[in-house]
C-alpha cells in the first residue's frame, strides 16, 4: 500500500498538476490539505475520472481536507469523523478520518498559527492539544492508524534548512515543538524520518528563492500505530513537484507498507 499526503494550495489552482502526479506514481491513499473550495466545487468528477474514490470537508477560501481511494481494489472510503473532536464550536474544516482498505486514516491540516504571540496561536496550540487527546484515544483501541497531513510544525533545528530567519514563526515555537513531542511520546512512528532522516523537506516557501536554494522545511508528516510500524517499508518526498510551474508551496510525502 503507497500512502502519501500533499497541501496542494488550491485544488482547482493545482488540479492539472495533481492529476499528472496521480498518474505518474499512482498511490493507494492520498491525504489531501488546503483544499480551498466547498464541496460543491471540489473536482469530484476530475478525480473519479483518475480512478479516485474522495471524501472530503471544504470550506470557501481557507482550509480543507480530503482522502482518495485509488479503485480497483478495496477503495471504499467509510468516513469515521468530519472534524477533530473537543470544540463543537470550531467550524473550521482540518480533520477528516475515514478508514480504507482496513487501516484508519486521520487527516489533517493543523493551524498555521501566525503572527504569533496572538489568538491564533492560542487555537494553534489548543488544536493540537485536541489532537494529542484524539490521538490517545486512536492509539489506545489498537487499531491500524495513520496520521497524516501538514502538522506545521517543524520537530527540531534539523528539520529545517537555517532556524535563524523563522525564530519568531509559529511552526518553530517551543509550545508548538513541545506539543509536537507529547503526540510522538504516545509511541507514533514519524515515518519520514525513519526512513529518510530530518532532511526529509516537504515545503519550501515562494519568497527569497527558497526552493532554488533549497531552503526547506520538513511540516508535512506520517504518524503509523504500533501495528503499522513493522510493515514501514519505504518513504520519500516528490520533490521535483514543488519545481513545476504554478505547483504547490508543499511537495508529496509518501510511505509504502508491506
Amino acid at each position: 500500500m503507497k500512502i502519501a499526503t500533499w497541501n496542494v494550495n488550491d485544488i482547482n489552482k493545482r488540479l492539472p498538476i495533481l492529476l499528472a502526479w496521480l498518474d505518474a506514481t499512482a498511490p493507494d491513499v492520498v491525504a489531501l490539505q488546503e483544499l480551498k473550495t466547498t464541496e460543491a466545487n471540489f473536482p469530484f468528477a476530475a478525480l473519479d475520472a483518475a480512478g479516485y474514490t474522495c471524501a472530503m470537508v471544504g470550506q470557501a477560501t481557507w482550509n480543507g481536507v480530503a482522502l482518495l481511494a485509488r479503485s480497483g481494489s478495496d477503495a471504499d472510503i467509510v468516513v469515521t469523523r468530519r472534524s477533530l473532536p473537543g470544540d463543537a464550536a470550531d467550524q473550521q474544516a482540518r480533520y477528516l478520518e475515514a478508514a480504507i482498505d482496513g487501516v484508519l486514516f486521520g487527516a489533517l491540516y493543523a493551524p498555521n498559527g501566525n503572527p504569533c504571540p496572538g489568538p491564533k496561536f492560542d487555537y494553534k496550540l489548543a488544536w493540537l492539544q485536541r489532537l494529542q487527546a484524539h490521538a490517545t484515544a486512536l492509539w489506545l483501541s489498537g487499531h491500524p492508524v495513520v496520521l497524516l497531513g501538514d502538522y506545521n510544525v517543524v520537530p527540531t533545528d534539523e528539520d529545517i534548512y537555517s532556524p535563524a530567519s523563522w525564530r519568531d514563526n509559529a511552526l518553530l515555537q517551543p509550545q508548538a515543538r513541545a506539543a509536537w513531542r507529547l503526540l510522538r511520546q504516545q509511541g507514533w512512528t514519524d515515518a519520514l524520518l525513519q526512513a529518510c532522516g530530518p532532511r526529509a523537506y516537504t515545503f519550501w516557501d515562494y519568497r527569497r528563492s527558497r526552493w532554488e536554494r533549497d531552503a526547506g522545511l520538513r511540516i508535512d508528516h506520517l504518524l503509523l500505530s504500533a501495528s503499522l510500524q513493522p510493515r514501514l517499508a519505504t518513504a520519500g518526498v516528490d520533490r521535483a513537484v514543488r519545481g513545476l510551474e504554478g505547483s504547490s508551496d508543499h511537495a508529496p510525502a509518501w510511505i509504502t507498507l508491506k
